[in-house]
């Protein structure tokens, strides 16, 4: 696990405790918590243990999708060709370096903004623990 400190929640607006309360977020010196509330206990937990459970999870449906996502990513910008496949895999790869940037980073608020509208949500108990994490569905092939 990392060991600097994030200073910035990566899923702000998006973390949820079990009664559907949204949390808040919080900083302990320069480190982004997210603020749970437990019965007017308020328990401030590192936005990295809760970004990265949700990370790790993201990342592993892209290994194991890795294939699929690399078709549908080729077919998509019109360029079916070994070089490009190369280059998506390539990108797939590295989903470590690209899970320490996002920690880094964060996500943009339009774009969390845009995942909340589109039905994701996480949802984390009193210490901190992702139970499920909602996600819209991909329409199957062949529906409308």
């Amino acid at each position: 696990m990392n060991t600097t400190m994030n200073t910035k929640a990566v899923f702000e607006g998006l973390v949820f405790d079990e009664e559907d309360q949204q949390l808040a977020i919080s900083f302990v010196g320069n480190e982004a918590c997210y603020v749970i509330n437990d019965a007017g206990f308020l328990r401030h937990i590192s936005s990295e243990q809760i970004d990265r459970q949700v990370l790790n999870a993201l990342f592993g449906q892209i290994e194991e999708n890795k294939e699929a996502i690399t078709e549908q990513t080729v077919k998509m910008i019109g360029q079916d060709d070994l070089f490009t496949h190369a280059i998506i895999q390539n990108q797939l790869e590295n989903v470590d370096e690209q899970m320490d940037k996002i920690l880094e980073n964060g996500l943009p608020e339009a774009g969390r903004s845009y995942l909340g509208m589109l039905g994701f949500k996480i949802v984390v108990n009193y210490h901190g623990e992702v139970i499920r994490v909602e996600q819209p569905a991909l329409p199957a092939e062949g529906d409308e």
